[in-house]
């Protein structure tokens, strides 16, 4: 079986094939689409990044991979690849899509019609726009139910060749200004400041417009149609009211944040990591609901010169209120978390201005819908920065070499350091977390003689494992990790992207000992909060008398197997397309019910409540039955060197059941054995295997010691030891 196993993992692997390297992105490109008359590419001898078209020995353009330049990142949460041809003076030939990973156009939008907008592109010249500042004046047509993904193409086509322009030296490169040069001081807040006062030294900037000013907005782009297609009759009613600021400096952050709040933005914040508050009232939102469905802020996106950030759902948090005297009410106010500097390729340099580009519709018929951008710049108060002269008159664009590799390492490095730094006290706490369960698994003999004390201390350490590990630390383990972790292997294996999240990394070193050791017991029985949710649950359920099924032993035997065929389908997926294996593996509810703690649309939300009903009736249904990451688990766990759970062999499943009927995963075969695959360390047939009430080996060595200790009794002294053994009462568990 084992055998078996290995040879269906590495025969899969075999006909799967792991995402495109910059090599076979080059070899998928069509050069006719772009130049009919080209006959091969070169690499650029001075941008590498970059690619020469020639026709014979004839130079006629540039190839440029957006992606080369670009963090073009889609609704996906995964890039857009697309080759975009640019003849030598400048002008667009050809737009080419090389890879996505968008599911809507995956399974609705035929990519057809998605490059449909981009035919507008064909002849534009970038260089004319660009030295007549007239880029923002080319829109095209957003299509319904694609929003993110044409946008974020629209952005990084523009973008991606004016950075290979400047690489080239074709554009010249910016001379850096007292600006560029601007450092954040952050002064202590001497005095709390009102609402008003934040708006008047414009440390909280503001959009306003109204229902009328819409619909003049629409007619003036020809939108006449729309402009009808009002949201209410009034015109002067408030279509939105928008503010923004950086919460990341102290003294905005403290006056609208409050002082908890702030110091728990401030825990999460790396260094020079900034994040920014928008909040608005009105008839628009400016969140939308793309979000909820895809994890994906669709309709606002933050700009600074050619560099565009896009929020996801895990850069975002809920905010009830502000806290300045004086703040109206907002029925909508987000936080959002820049991009951390040292690892992102779009950065915004907040000492500057920046814009919030807000995407306004209206829908104009059943599938289709009218855009425009509204635009909200930003300039954070001078008295927040420190103004340096340059030491040079132009920055020079560098493409990446070994210096910059080796630069971006030590980068790296350097903000694992600062992350390991900033959660000491809960690495601390979990590292007594650890050291208590190793305690638990080498004493457990001793322990599990008082019964009482067993269940106080099962039950205590998986209430704190699901208060603290899961829902405040968020630190649950997924079957996707273990998709990274094999994608890398398959790539290049980088430890500084696992050591961004000290809990999970010292979590997972944690389960790699522990399955060598113990198997999977103790992580799936002790460690996992979905688990911990499951038992916690069940155990209330008991108290109140809910009945419990006992699955027939041959229909629950084969439900095993279905956990071990959904990871190794996800395994193998994730060879194919992480992407697609990611979305797939919301099989476990773990990101709904511990992540986002049911704050998700739903049918998620559903899911994972289901999960939890069912299990009030079949104790761990999830981990029974469905769980992936518990079968991953399980399979390495065949290599484990000890075996602490302890049976009698002539008595366990023949005659006595006790431990088989009461085992809360059924993990016991009626002949006895314990199938460690199944097992969850919960100790339970460990505290039957010592119990001199029940375990009827220990009920016999009991009566055999007090005979020998009763001799010289009267006859007539009634004894325990001469209960029948059928009178005992069994106390099983509830």
């Amino acid at each position: 079986m084992r055998l078996l196993l290995v040879v269906f993992i590495v025969g899969f692997s075999m006909f799967v094939s792991p995402a495109l390297n910059a090599f076979e992105l080059r070899d998928r490109l069509d050069l006719k689409i772009a130049y009919p008359q080209a006959t091969t590419i070169k690499i650029n001898p001075k941008v590498a990044k970059l690619y020469d078209a020639y026709a014979g020995n004839s130079h006629i353009g540039y190839v440029v991979i957006n992606t080369n330049f670009s963090e073009t990142i889609g609704y996906s949460g995964k890039p857009i690849h697309m080759a975009i041809g640019v003849d030598n003076d400048g002008v667009i030939r050809g737009i080419q899509m090389l890879k996505h990973s968008e599911p809507i156009i995956l399974i609705g939008i035929p990519q057809a019609k998605l490059m449909k907008p981009f035919e507008k592109y064909i002849g534009y010249n970038v260089l004319k726009a660009f030295q007549q500042k007239t880029l923002d004046d080319n829109e095209i047509d957003i299509i319904s139910g694609a929003t993110v993904t044409v946008i974020v193409m629209d952005d990084s086509i523009i973008s991606s060749i004016l950075k290979a322009f400047r690489a080239l030296s074709i554009i010249e490169n910016k001379p850096i200004t007292a600006q560029e040069t601007r450092t954040i001081k952050q002064p202590e807040p001497n005095e709390r400041q009102s609402w008003q006062q934040l708006l008047d030294n414009g440390s909280v900037q503001h959009l306003h417009l109204t229902v009328g000013e819409v619909s003049q907005i629409f007619l003036q782009k020809g939108y006449a149609k729309a402009a009808t297609k009002v949201e209410s009759s009034n015109p002067d009613d408030v279509f939105i009211d928008l503010y923004l600021a950086v919460v990341s400096l102290s003294e905005i952050g403290q006056n609208l944040l409050g002082e908890g709040e702030y110091k728990n933005l401030q825990g999460k914040l790396t260094k020079d990591q900034h994040a920014v508050v928008i909040a608005a009232n009105g008839l628009f939102s400016f969140r939308g609901s793309g979000f909820v469905r895809g994890g994906v802020f669709d309709r606002f996106q933050i700009e600074q010169g050619e560099e565009k950030i896009r929020f996801r759902d895990q850069n975002y948090k809920r905010l009830r209120q502000f806290y300045a005297a004086g703040t109206p009410e907002f029925t909508e106010i987000g936080l959002f978390y820049l991009p951390i500097p040292t690892h992102a390729r779009t950065k915004i340099n907040i000492t500057n201005k920046f814009v919030l580009n807000l995407l306004i519709s209206r829908a104009v018929g059943p599938r289709e819908k009218r855009f425009f951008n509204a635009h909200l710049p930003y300039q954070i108060p001078d008295k927040f920065v420190d103004i340096s002269m340059p030491v040079s008159a132009s920055l020079q664009y560098i493409p990446a070499d070994a210096k910059e590799i080796a630069e971006n390492r030590a980068a790296g490095l350097k903000l694992v350091q600062g992350i390991w730094d900033r959660k000491q006290s809960e690495i601390i706490i979990l590292s007594i977390l650890l050291f208590i369960l190793t305690a638990i698994f080498f004493f457990q003999l001793q322990l599990t003689r008082y019964p009482k004390l067993t269940l106080i201390v099962r039950y205590s350490f998986l209430s704190f494992v699901l208060v603290w590990l899961g829902f405040m630390q968020n630190a649950q383990l997924s079957v996707v990790n273990v998709f990274t972790f094999f994608g890398s292997l398959l790539t290049n294996f980088d430890w500084h992207f696992f050591l961004r999240d000290p809990l999970v990394f010292i979590l997972w070193c944690a389960v790699a000992g522990s399955l060598i050791l113990w198997a999977r017991g103790a992580y799936c029985g002790w460690l996992c909060p979905f688990g911990a949710l499951q038992e916690l649950t069940n155990h209330i359920a008991r108290k109140l008398k809910i009945p419990q099924i006992t699955m027939p032993w041959g229909l629950h035997e084969r439900l095993w197997a279905v956990k071990y065929l959904i990871f190794l389908g996800l395994l193998g997926i994730s060879m194919y397309s992480f992407e697609m294996a990611e979305h797939l593996a919301e099989v476990e509810p773990f990101k709904t019910s511990i992540i986002l703690k049911f704050q998700r649309s739903w049918p998620f939300v559903v899911y994972g409540l289901s999960l939890l009903v069912i299990g009030l009736f079949i104790e761990r249904f999830f981990c029974r039955y469905l769980c992936p990451l518990g079968a991953g688990l399980a399979i390495p766990a065949k290599l484990k060197l000890f075996d602490w759970i302890k049976r009698y062999p002539n008595d366990c499943g023949s005659p006595c059941q006790i431990c088989a009927n009461e085992c809360m995963v059924q993990a016991i075969h009626p002949e006895g054995n314990i199938n460690l695959n199944e097992c969850i360390n919960c100790l339970h047939c460990q505290v039957r295997y010592v119990d001199e009430q029940v375990c009827p080996v220990m009920v016999k060595k009991r009566k055999k010691r007090e005979r020998r200790d009763n001799r010289g009794r009267p006859a007539n002294q009634h004894t325990e030891a001469e209960t029948p053994l059928s009178k005992l009462k069994l106390n099983i568990r509830s």
